[in-house]
């Protein structure tokens, strides 16, 4: 069903009718929605309904809706990861398919609440975590489904449901993925709308979201400007900002391993990941023989005037005269990136490389498409002091190849990002080939890190005095 302004005043009038009888609003009209809406207002309204129903109800109808959400990524993941793709035009299938597929067993859900208690002379305290209420949320065209479903995850675990502002350029896929995940949990547990989205998102109805009084959160996974849109709101707000993700190689490094390691985190869906390497600093001494290593797993190399090519394709002026990342080039194709580079590689090329200097844009902006820029240093002082530098201040990620121990302790207390991966790829940070948990949301100028149901809970305390101790 289409929400039309005739539905729109029906609801209105149906809900104004019901408050002159001393009614509470009912649900007719809202369920048969599964969660997509056009106006900002009626779905904030039908999701704060469903919370409060889902908030009545014990952990158990918890666990059956995120579990619905697991289901329909893990049994559907080749279906809506193709749609995904063919929607945004941006990545690689099998990444697209895989990212669905580890929702289902690497989000963590109601199992991650927790409950404290303080007991003493005086009494006992009970300290639990209590849902927000609707959490707005805004997702990247990057990541549309997968971000849309683990947060899903993390905030249902919780308690809390939510009204979904998409990026535009992914909409279709994430209002048929709140669809399917809605359809499944009304199925569940009678309770539809716990997952809203607006069909057809804009700037308006993101800072409607925004603004709306019964929007208790905020939860943001994008760009700079969106991110900066969310901290202004007087609201909690859970921001994922950007990254610029260093990698540093020193002399005592694995270099098969190294080599392997970039290529595998570096190509991952083209590079759109926040926590993919997106340059390189590794000292002279291995500088050549990384490099040589790096060709035998799927990387070509370029020289200086195929990146010189490939530079002036992937940069552009923005209105102020600044250079910016050319929108049209992410997320595409080793071999599509080659063509503007002026060469022909293999069609299972996974990533291109080459030596650039430092100040190349290359190093300095995060560009998200499958070519690592190298920066030959003289030394792993060097390294880090440039990767600290290249990094911005993001405090997102960061990452080393080194058997000396001396020289990782010192790189993670320098960089202090959230992230720090030492003697892997980039993805064993979010616990693929590493150990933990697994978000698309990483708070980094917020603080939260890579978020869990708790994040999106909210303290409260319950207090004896002089009773309930039993020692």
């Amino acid at each position: 069903m289409q929400v039309t302004d005739e539905l729109i005043r029906s609801v209105i009038q149906q809900v104004l009718a019901q408050m002159r009888n001393g009614q509470a609003p009912a649900r007719k009209g809202l369920s048969v929605q599964h969660g997509v809406f056009a106006d900002v207002e009626i779905a904030v309204a039908a999701a704060r309904e469903a919370q409060r129903e889902f908030e009545a109800r014990g952990l158990e109808d918890r666990r059956k809706a995120v579990a619905c959400i697991r289901k329909i990524c893990s049994e559907r993941a080749e279906e809506l990861g193709r749609e995904e793709l063919e929607e945004t035009k941006i990545g690689r299938l099998p990444h697209k398919i895989e990212k669905l597929k580890v929702i289902a067993d690497r989000i963590p859900g109601v199992e991650f609440l927790r409950t404290e208690a303080f007991s003493g002379e005086n009494g006992v305290s009970l300290q639990e975590y209590a849902p927000f209420g609707v959490i707005g949320v805004i997702t990247p065209v990057t990541h549309s489904l997968p971000t849309l479903a683990c947060n899903a995850i993390n905030m249902l675990a919780a308690g809390n449901s939510i009204v979904c502002n998409p990026h535009p350029s992914g909409a279709r896929i994430a209002c048929k993925g709140v669809h399917l995940f809605n359809q499944a949990i009304y199925e569940a547990i009678g309770i539809d709308n716990l997952i809203t989205i607006i069909e057809k998102p804009t700037l308006e109805s993101a800072q409607a979201i925004f603004d709306h009084r019964d929007v208790r959160m905020l939860c943001v996974t994008g760009g700079p400007a969106v991110g900066r849109a969310a901290l202004r709101s007087p609201k909690r707000a859970i921001v994922a900002g950007p990254g610029n993700p260093p990698v540093v190689v020193d002399e005592t490094a694995d270099l098969d391993n190294a080599a392997r390691s970039i290529v595998e985190g570096a190509a991952y869906d083209n590079n759109l990941l926040c926590i993919g390497e997106k340059e390189v600093f590794a000292v002279a001494a291995i500088f050549d023989e990384l490099c040589d290593q790096m060709t035998r797993h799927k990387a070509v190399r370029l020289d200086a005037g195929q990146i010189a090519a490939l530079t002036k394709a992937a940069f552009v002026q923005n209105d102020k005269g600044h250079k910016v990342v050319n929108k049209d080039l992410i997320g595409k194709d080793a071999a599509v990136l080659a063509e503007y580079a002026g060469v022909k590689v293999p069609a299972d090329t996974e990533l291109l490389f080459g030596e650039t200097e430092e100040s190349h844009p290359f190093v300095d902006q995060e560009q998200m498409m499958p070519f690592v820029p190298f920066v030959r240093v003289p030394d792993v002082d060097t390294a880090i002091a440039l990767a600290k530098k290249y990094e911005h201040g993001f405090k997102h990620t960061s990452i080393i190849h080194s058997r000396n121990i001396e020289t990782i302790t010192r790189m993670g207390r320098e960089m202090d990002t959230t992230l720090f991966v030492q003697n892997g790829p980039s993805t064993a940070g979010l616990g693929s080939g590493g150990e933990g948990y697994l978000s698309f949301s990483i708070a980094t100028p917020t603080g939260e890190g890579v978020t869990t149901p708790m994040t999106f809970t909210r303290q409260r305390r319950s207090t004896t005095v002089r009773g309930m101790r039993v020692l």
